[in-house]
């Protein structure tokens, strides 16, 4: 994007040129202080706006309201202002309603928590019946194994005190006893 600016205007001061669009209406002189600003405003707009072909539009239209704005508000240093208009439009643009998207609210498709949480209670309780179950398969000697350890929290060494068995059976019963458990499980 360039414009054609009059080699008169190179060596212009950005106030000189601010001056003298306001005073005599030079296009021109708007024109040739807008260009030594654009690749500033181009990348402020590909910035906010994530897009090339928006951010191309967006400095356009900045143009356009340079034209309108210069002429109501008095500016010191063009370059912060015309930043911070480029910056202002960009996220104007952003918030206007037809950038929104919108989905339709379809109370069907959500979960609720009391439903989810039902759920999972029952879930549960058929896992412990399922236990209990695979449970009554198991040699008696791993399903007393399995739970004094699991059930009632005790040790190798206080299992094997309490059933009389050696301290290394005890440890490889519960083991044997968990397999089978979850083999039965799987299979129900």
């Amino acid at each position: 994007m360039q414009f054609i600016t009059s080699p008169k205007y190179q060596t212009v001061t950005d106030n000189e040129l601010l001056q003298a669009y306001k005073q005599q209406n030079a296009t021109e002189a708007l024109g040739a202080l807008y260009q030594r600003y654009m690749e500033l405003l181009y990348g402020v707009c590909v910035k906010y706006l994530k897009s090339n072909e928006l951010a191309k539009d967006a400095v356009l239209n900045i143009y356009e309201e340079l034209v309108v704005k210069l002429k109501k508000h008095e500016v010191e240093n063009f370059k912060s202002w015309v930043y911070m208009l480029a910056k202002n439009h960009c996220l104007m643009y952003l918030r206007s309603p037809k950038n929104k998207e919108t989905k339709e609210f379809m109370p069907e498709s959500m979960q609720f928590t009391e439903t989810v949480h039902l759920n999972n209670i029952m879930e549960k309780e058929a896992s412990f019946t399922k236990l209990e179950q695979c449970l009554d398969t198991l040699d008696e000697v791993q399903k007393i194994c399995v739970q004094q350890f699991y059930y009632q929290q005790k040790c190798y060494k206080d299992i094997a005190d309490t059933t009389g068995y050696e301290q290394g059976m005890v440890r490889s019963y519960i083991q044997n006893g968990r397999r089978n458990l979850k083999k039965c499980m799987e299979s129900n």
